[in-house]
């Protein structure tokens, strides 16, 4: 965070959390597997690292109620069609199957990611394939990706 005084870091992780790592790995386009075991051995070669080009974009599907008491056990649809979309992946954290049914189990249902070239076409296919998706409360941000509204100071 930026402060008067400089910036100061709030938060510090050093694990692949989703779904920031969902977005990254998109766009990766090297033995990961490789990188990770060259990093811990102390021999990283940043030459074998090559991404790929554009942005890419996650957005998360959530349960009706979280980050607080959600519900569970509701029946997904539409991921075949979000999965048909150029660019786009389902990936699933907080289901599970009930018999030949997907159902919703956590709070954190799916996170959406979408390749393009630049940020802009990633975030439209994002939400392309949000919007192929439907569950009984689901509910997703929609300011993924997009800058604060610029507010002037007084006297401005």
């Amino acid at each position: 965070m930026l402060t008067k005084s400089g910036p100061k870091v709030l938060e510090f992780n050093c694990r692949m959390g989703d779904p920031e790592t969902q977005a990254i790995l998109a766009r990766v386009d090297f033995d990961l597997a490789e990188v990770l075991a060259d990093t811990a051995a102390g021999r990283l070669n940043p030459e074998k690292m090559n991404w790929k080009p554009g942005a890419s974009a996650c957005i998360v599907m959530a349960s009706g109620g979280y980050p607080g008491k959600f519900e569970t056990g509701r029946e997904i649809h539409g991921l075949d069609q979000a999965a048909e979309l150029p660019e786009v992946k389902v990936l699933h954290a907080g289901t599970k199957r009930v018999g030949e049914t997907l159902v919703t189990s956590g709070g954190r249902v799916l996170g959406v990611t979408a390749t393009g070239r630049g940020l802009a076409e990633a975030l439209d296919r994002a939400y392309q394939g949000v919007g192929k998706i439907q569950f009984g409360g689901m509910h997703y941000r929609l300011d993924i990706g997009k800058l604060p509204a610029q507010s002037s100071a007084a006297g401005d």
